[in-house]
């Protein structure tokens, strides 16, 4: 008889089915449930630890990538996983987002929610499976939360929807969009697309809500049969009086100083009003000391009132902090060339928010290896993204990037990576980065419009540029207003965040988060479509500074070129041992790369050596026509019927001995000519049936100045003084000749 009593349940998401288990694994943990799918499975937990004195929530969310899932052991010096992936950092985050506005005002236990995956199965990827079993963990716990979570993938395949598609289709999706809300609403969504329209996305938002409700039906089946008794949280309360004061006595301060124009002289008014308010309200005694429980409700009550009045002004009078029309633009101004030395650089400002945005190319060899649990790939476009504390006026540390800025930077990258060419076009590793120099309101999207355009400044044959803008709604009771380019304190105090990216045509990346149930589709279509207006708008402000990719790189760019051969002629460019190839590199200072399937990529310092080296290798490769020119042939075997002369690695053509000196026949060819020595040809005649090519000195006057026409014409006379031969033609024969003789001997 097993020990353990595993209650499972079930439910069909698309074509797949999703399980939830629990009573097996990790019993300790407050819920602890093992979310399956096909060979995928990850063990969600979701742990309450001790009652803090914080005045915020005090969650953390961690994903932990474990090697072992994947059959795979870590690629890492110490063969142990570090910090966490990019993957695990950006499926936290979604996990996150949605589950943290449904805990109660209150709640100050510390929290923890854990996903791990034990197996993964690239056709179920883990991310989705962990976003249902936090949300799973969480309701079978004794943590209170409003309401379950379910999440859920939308791609677009060849047209049709497809629901949670596997991950050896991603690349092919023109749309991949995560979706997570309860059965009321949609609170989250991540999305990248290739240019997708307004109503698909909402298309796809509809097919998504209607399997995240049968995923939030199972949960709720699995919390009614092994759920914990929900402990009882009382919501804080403001002391009415106080707030009574601070409503009549200094609503009109409040009022005007949220209405400066300036982000920080806006925060320095609103901080004076402040510590007027708890002068006034909680003085200090005769000796000095103050009431610091009284002073923590003040402040409490204050910050209730300022977010009331600002709300209201924006939602029901319709009057932003900074004056401006819900669907108005702050002033933008746009400046590429910031950098000299870098291969590409613009500067957006809107506003009080600047991004300066950096774009380096690189060869193939310095892209970016992603080993993770899914499937390995590379990549060859990647973008970060930085805020440093003095681009908001603060102090702080700098150790790396935090998951905000990993987040921020992957939204971005999303958004501008359609628009990147393929290797076959452009064969560069291209690395953007975009700093955030002040910020005030969307930074993200500041990134996508500088990479855009430090992309084209850099000479880099994107399809399109691409613009972002952040989308922000307010809604007190039948009121609402959509905002378009929010403000920092808009987003603060706002009820939605929604970053929508693309080009003129169509959109490129979409980010939500929604802190309300009340948002209808009608509400989504109406920002998703001022979106687009504002697009527009930026789009066009961004043309003025530069309105299409430089045809030629920086000067200071590495050159690439990207050519194809036959592959029987591979040999021929690496030689024996490389030796061929390694003497290219060190003539023209380049870096060569040789594919299977013929490519090579050439890359040096100038264009000047890439396009000598290119040069040489296609005259080392290419089929000899008549008219080609051989400065500096090399005589490697003198006969008595004329020399040998090697063309390329393994061409040889046959200069006769009527043509080795213009103007005279000779007795000997030694006379004129001998191994080793390097003479000026020219291709009089081709014969591939044969493998023959016969050869003419440049300088012979029966040539020299023709066209390779009057050449051919020439040669169909008989002038061309004899045939010729590849390798294996004339000279290999000459040699099977005298091997039979010797054989003949010996018999």
């Amino acid at each position: 008889m097993s020990m353990f009593e595993v209650t499972r349940v079930s439910v069909r998401v698309g074509e797949d089915e999703i399980s939830f288990e629990t009573g097996k694994l990790a019993k300790q943990a407050s819920g602890a449930v093992v979310v399956k799918s096909g060979d995928t499975s990850v063990l969600s937990t979701a742990t309450m630890g001790a009652l803090k004195d914080f005045d915020f929530l005090p969650l953390t969310v961690d994903v932990e990538e474990r090697f072992y899932a994947a059959g795979k052991i870590p690629g890492s010096f110490f063969r142990r996983e570090a910090r966490a992936g990019e993957k695990a950092t950006l499926t936290a985050r979604m996990i996150d987002r949605p589950i943290r506005p449904l805990f109660p005002k209150g709640w100050h236990y510390e929290t923890q929610l854990v996903a791990m995956p034990l197996s993964v199965d690239t056709d179920y990827p883990y991310d989705i499976l962990a976003m249902n079993g936090a949300s799973a963990a969480l309701a079978i716990s004794e943590i209170p939360v409003a309401a379950h979570v379910g999440a859920v993938r939308i791609g677009k395949l060849n047209g049709d929807f497809v629901i949670n598609p596997a991950e050896v289709d991603y690349e092919e999706l023109d749309l991949d969009l995560i979706v997570a809300g309860t059965s009321e609403a949609i609170l989250m969504v991540e999305a990248g697309a290739d240019g997708v329209t307004e109503a698909e996305i909402l298309d796809a938002l509809d097919i998504a809500h209607g399997e995240i409700k049968k995923i939030t039906e199972a949960i709720e089946e699995l919390r009614q049969k092994v759920g914990k008794e929900k402990l009882v949280v009382e919501e804080p309360t403001l002391d009415q009086s106080i707030l009574d004061q601070v409503r009549s006595d200094f609503g009109d301060k409040i009022r005007t100083a949220a209405t400066i124009e300036g982000k920080l002289e806006r925060q320095d008014a609103l901080a004076a009003v402040k510590d007027e308010v708890v002068s006034t309200l909680a003085p200090a005694a005769s000796d000095g000391e103050v009431d610091s429980d009284l002073v923590g409700e003040v402040k409490s009550v204050f910050s209730s009132v300022e977010k009331e009045i600002i709300r209201r002004a924006i939602a029901v009078d319709k009057k932003r902090p900074d004056g401006r029309a819900s669907d108005e633009i702050r002033p933008i101004e746009c400046e590429v060339d910031i950098s000299p030395r870098v291969h590409g650089s613009a500067l957006f400002t809107r506003g009080e928010t600047q991004i300066l945005g950096n774009v380096t190319l690189g060869t193939t060899r310095m892209d970016m290896r992603v080993d993770g649990l899914g499937l390995e790939t590379t990549k060859t476009f990647w973008h970060h993204y930085n805020f440093p504390p003095f681009s908001v006026g603060e102090t702080g540390f700098m150790r790396g990037p935090k998951r905000r800025d990993i987040g921020h930077g992957a939204l971005a990258e999303r958004a501008i990576l359609p628009s990147v060419p393929d290797q076959e076009e452009f064969p560069y590793v291209i690395r953007a980065v975009s700093e955030t120099l002040e910020s005030n309101g969307s930074s993200s999207m500041g990134s996508v419009c500088a990479t855009s355009m430090a992309l084209q400044a850099a000479g880099v044959p994107v399809n399109a540029p691409v613009a972002g803008v952040a989308m922000g709604l307010i809604k007190e009771g039948d009121d609402y207003i959509v905002l378009t380019d929010i403000a920092g304190v808009e987003d603060h105090l706002g009820d939605m965040d929604f970053k929508v990216a693309g080009t003129a045509d169509g959109i490129n990346a979409l980010q939500m988060d929604i802190k309300i149930t009340g948002v209808t589709f009608d509400i989504l279509r109406d920002a998703l479509e001022q979106a687009r207006q504002g697009r527009l708008f930026i789009l066009g402000k961004m043309a003025e500074a530069i309105d299409s990719p430089r045809e030629e790189l920086s000067k200071h760019a590495p050159r690439i070129e990207s050519i194809k051969i036959d592959q029987e002629k591979i040999g021929a460019v690496i030689g024996k041992g490389g030796e061929t190839i390694r003497g290219l590199c060190e003539e023209f200072e380049a870096e060569i790369d040789v594919e299977d399937d013929g490519t090579i990529r050439i890359y040096a310092p100038t264009g000047t050596q890439v396009e000598e080296a290119v040069a040489r290798i296609e005259s080392m490769t290419k089929e000899a026509e008549i008219g080609d020119r051989y400065p500096a042939a090399k005589v490697v075997k003198t006969t008595t019927f004329g020399a040998f002369v090697e063309l390329t690695k393994g061409t040889d053509g046959l200069l006769h001995i009527s043509n080795v000196k213009p103007g005279g026949r000779v007795e000997t060819v030694e006379e004129v000519l001998e191994s080793g020595q390097e003479i000026d040809v020219t291709v009089a005649e081709v014969d591939r049936e044969r493998g023959r090519i016969g050869l003419r000195l440049t300088d012979d006057p029966a040539i020299e100045g023709k066209t390779p026409e009057e050449i051919a014409e020439l040669s169909k006379n008989g002038g061309s003084g004899g045939g010729g031969g590849g390798r294996g033609g004339s000279r290999e024969g000459g040699r099977r000749r005298r091997d039979r003789g010797d054989r003949d001997r010996r018999g």
